[in-house]
């Protein structure tokens, strides 16, 4: 059931049954490839040029890297306060410049600002969860924002999810993406959580950003760094049942 190149020994499988919205969402039968339009070979990343490129560029501002005070209130997030940085590179660590990252996150209490999480948790009125970057010529892309919590789910009983950090990223093209997720260094529900197991052994460390202490600022927050590549024997694995989605980037 998994596509075209597509190494099982980096990504998760379609169907995993420990986790149990593949057991929905999976592909029942061989995929198919379609050939793609004008429009879907087109879009946000470093192959751009000319005005959509500029667009792209415009629509990422300083302000929206920085996730404790991009809610717009006037007031910070509540929270520990960390920075998360790092490259996004190709399979032979050529540095990618202008990608455009996308990242969201429960808050400091393991809640979602959206309407279907009803996790008996506060909501904090100074924080969005929801950010984005481009990178700089080097394939460096930075963020601020609060450490997440952990959160209850339904998976099976007594589920709870690792503090993780969403991400997407935009290659060349529309239909060029990679969604992912970030987890943190040393956290006792990574080898409980059935998301995070879902990716081959092999492949999972490349899924915990690394604690920085030449990102780390005195007095103000943590750093990480987490890098990203897209391609190659060293690729970020994919997020689980959203690779039936996306294309294999």
């Amino acid at each position: 059931m998994d596509g075209p190149g597509r190494d099982p020994s980096t990504f998760p499988p379609y169907l995993y049954e420990a986790y149990r919205a593949t057991t929905r969402r999976a592909p029942k039968q061989p995929l198919i490839p379609l050939p793609h339009t004008l429009s879907e070979i087109t879009g946000p990343g470093p192959a751009l040029s000319g005005a959509l490129h500029q667009t792209v560029q415009g629509a990422a501002s300083a302000e929206d890297s920085d996730l404790t005070t991009n809610m717009g209130t006037g007031t910070e997030a509540m929270g520990e306060r960390i920075i998360v940085t790092g490259r996004v590179l190709d399979e032979g660590g050529t540095p990618l410049p202008n990608t455009l990252i996308e990242i969201w996150q429960a808050n400091a209490a393991g809640r979602y600002r959206h309407r279907v999480d009803q996790h008996h948790a506060p909501l904090d009125p100074n924080f969005l969860g929801y950010g984005r970057c481009l990178t700089n010529k080097d394939g460096v892309y930075r963020l601020i924002t609060i450490r997440p919590g952990a959160y209850p789910w339904q998976n099976h009983p007594n589920a709870w999810r690792p503090a993780h950090i969403h991400f997407s990223l935009f290659g060349s093209s529309w239909v060029s993406r990679l969604v992912t997720q970030m987890y943190f260094p040393g956290d006792p529900l990574q080898p409980l959580d059935p998301i995070f197991n879902s990716v081959p052994a092999a492949a999972r460390a490349r899924l915990i950003a690394q604690y920085a202490h030449d990102v780390t600022q005195d007095g103000y927050a943590l750093g990480f760094r987490f890098d990203i590549v897209l391609h190659g024997p060293n690729a970020t694995p994919f997020e689980p049942y959203e690779t039936a989605q996306r294309a294999t980037r």
